[in-house]
């Protein structure tokens, strides 16, 4: 407690009722909430079993679990929930799935599995609609994030298109419910709904819950304030967290009032405001407030800090976006022989992953080693996935999730409306999909559809046996080979050279399997659940530790980070702001996302701009961002176009030369 300031710690100490903490960039937020939990614990006696965080990321709650582990002694904090909204969702579900009429087992849909869903029941339904699964998931999501429903949707339905979608989303439904499945928006959107029509269960919960506090407030959805607002009841024991300034994803649902909405929900709320930072330099700060102060507030802050005033922003004109990729490449092998810093000290933010391309090439060529965020990881792969489904339908014959996934990849001719009344029958008989194609009959399915069903469970039998014991890896290829899938991705991939590669990881798949069995000696299920926990373990690490890289991001993805040097490429109107945010008069919170940008910078800030960019086989003039404009002017310093200072090149100059006498001294 001692190393928190003064705000920081009236934020900790405020338990009188709810509290707003208004945090602003780099304030400490996480050392408030962490040293809260450990306050409410240690000083004010709450049992760590009626305490909760939640936030949003994975990363986010670990990293907050780590830090209140190092505070709480003993056993002091058994008990504490510290999870994502949707872990916290998912707990509430699987307590009570009784009452939401969920059989045990239930399955949780990603974001590909319901696109794919949605695929095929508008195929069947339309014909020719498949095509506009992306656009109706989207828009299904939303309806769920504002908790509407899909009677509702149908009800105010009004244009065709309209209509189409809330037809899709009810369908949908039903479809889910006959999977016994769940999908992501289901786990906040369940559990406000149970709450509403189960005021004991509401009870049951509330009196679990004494005291909870809620990171990134901001980017909280429609659901997901409700869902906190019913746990705290009249209680009041909450603190929430945010920023208005950096809600940067209305695109998902977020609603940066909400913090607004507060006040009028707890009228006796406590604002608590944090303005020191403790990563960026002042200057840095000012243009950070500066630009901010041009949207709308109800809360104002200004960000203020100890660590010196700093270095000038650059801003770097180039004459295209091949020359702006070489410039940023060349300025950051500059910097790093001027300054004896790392390559992990510098990162390129950008607002769309496009931009990232050229910069990719340009390291490459300087064999500047750079780390992509936002990769897709192995396991993530569409054809691992096929695969490991079916591996966890092989050693689980039970994995709904599993049977959905693969009962039509390959294609089996398995129609949605058989496989829906195989769902509808399993609930009712509440057995798994697989055990229900052998009991289901001619009357309740299509006779076609009934042979289908009982040859895909017959010849999975099979399968299971060839991959018991020792003969396990020549069974799982042997089933491969079975369903043909080399012939399927050609089929599905853009090109030869594609298909093979995707095949190539699925060779990988099963030789890694192969290689866990032998050198761990473990069986086929023990293997599998071991190859996806490394996984994801690898993930982790390559977050955390990484090798000496530059960082290369969006600006979505920097939030929560911070660099010690940080280039912002495409300062332009229609890149940042956004074209599409520009037409549609969103320009607010495009300039918060350039907010984010400028306060990951710990001690300088570059951002460039080009006077013209390819787009769509064409050469267009590009115009300056707007809010280059909006910086504080005599904070900027210009490169290129025709305005280098004389005297700045040449102190660069000598800067560099004392850089290699430096190296080579």
């Amino acid at each position: 407690m001692a190393q928190l300031n003064p705000r920081q710690r009236e934020a900790v100490r405020y338990i009188d009722g709810p509290l707003l903490v208004l945090a602003g960039a780099g304030s400490g937020k996480t050392s408030v909430i962490t040293e809260k939990i450990a306050y409410l614990v240690n000083t004010c006696g709450i049992n760590a079993s009626h305490v909760a965080a939640v936030t949003f990321t994975n990363k986010a709650a670990r990293e907050m679990k780590e830090r209140v582990g190092r505070l709480l002694r003993g056993n002091a904090a058994e008990g504490l929930t510290v999870s994502t909204f949707h872990q916290l969702g998912l707990r509430i579900i699987r307590a009570q799935r009784k009452e939401l009429g969920l059989k045990s087992g239930f399955s949780i849909f990603d974001a590909e599995d319901t696109r794919t869903l949605i695929r095929d029941l508008l195929i069947q339904q339309h014909g020719a609609e498949g095509d506009q699964a992306n656009t109706i998931a989207q828009r299904i999501s939303t309806w769920k994030n504002d908790r509407m429903l899909p009677e509702q949707a149908l009800a105010t339905a009004k244009s065709p298109a309209d209509i189409l979608c809330a037809q899709a989303y009810l369908r949908y439904k039903r479809a889910l419910k006959a999977y016994n499945a769940l999908d992501f928006d289901d786990l906040i959107l369940l559990p406000t709904i149970l709450f509403e029509h189960h005021p004991d269960v509401l009870d049951k919960w509330q009196n679990q819950i004494h005291y909870l506090l809620v990171d990134e407030y901001q980017d909280t959805n429609s659901s997901q304030y409700l869902l906190v607002k019913q746990l705290i009841g009249m209680r009041g024991g909450l603190t929430v967290v945010g920023d208005d300034d950096q809600s940067i994803y209305a695109w998902r649902g977020a609603r940066p009032e909400n913090l607004v909405q507060l006040q009028e929900d707890f009228p006796g709320l406590k604002v608590v405001k944090l303005e020191q930072n403790y990563r960026s330099t002042a200057r840095i700060l000012k243009a950070a407030n500066s630009l901010i102060a041009n949207n709308p507030h109800v809360f104002e802050k200004q960000l203020w800090s100890e660590l010196g005033y700093g270095d000038p922003l650059r801003i770097l004109r180039c004459t295209d976006e091949h020359h702006e990729a070489e410039q940023v490449v060349a300025e950051i092998l500059d910097h790093k022989l001027r300054k004896r810093t790392r390559y992990g000290d510098y990162a390129v933010l950008y607002r769309g992953n496009h931009q990232s391309r050229l910069i990719e090439l340009a390291l490459q060529a300087q064999q500047v080693p750079y780390h992509l965020s936002g990769g897709t990881s192995f396991f993530a792969r569409n054809e691992v996935k096929d695969i490991m489904a079916y591996l966890r339908l092989v050693v689980n014959e039970n994995d709904d999730n599993a049977f959905l996934r693969i009962a039509n990849v390959p294609r089996r001719k398995l129609g949605t409306s058989t496989l829906e009344a195989l769902g509808n029958f399993a609930l009712a008989n509440q057995c798994s999909l697989n055990q229900a194609c052998t009991r289901i009959s001619a009357e309740e399915v299509s006779d076609a559809g009934l042979k289908r069903l009982q040859e895909f469970r017959r010849w999975m039998d099979g399968v299971r046996r060839n991959c018991e014991g020792d003969n396990s890896v020549s069974g799982v290829r042997q089933m491969i080979r079975d369903i043909e899938y080399e012939d399927w991705l050609v089929q599905l991939s853009s090109s030869e050279e594609v298909a093979e590669r995707r095949m190539g990881n699925v060779n990988f798949l099963v030789d890694g399997l192969q290689r866990v069995m032998a050198n761990e000696q473990v069986g086929l299920d023990e293997a599998i659940a071991r190859l996806v926990l490394r996984d994801l373990l690898e993930q982790q690490d390559e977050e955390e530790k990484g090798p000496d890289s530059v960082q290369l991001m969006t600006l979505h993805a920097s939030k929560g980070l911070e660099f010690p040097h940080v280039y912002i490429i495409g300062m332009e109107e229609n890149l940042l702001p956004h074209r599409v945010s520009v037409e549609q008069d969103n320009i607010e919170e495009e300039r918060r996302l350039a907010y984010v940008g400028i306060t990951r910078a710990q001690q300088t800030l570059s951002m460039t701009m080009a006077l013209k960019r390819r787009q769509f086989g064409e050469t267009i003039r590009c115009e300056p961002s707007r809010f280059i404009a909006e910086l504080p002017q005599d904070d900027l310093q210009c490169q290129g176009g025709g305005e280098d200072s004389q005297e700045a090149n040449l102190a660069r100059g000598m800067e560099t030369l004392a850089g290699l006498k430096g190296l080579f001294g």
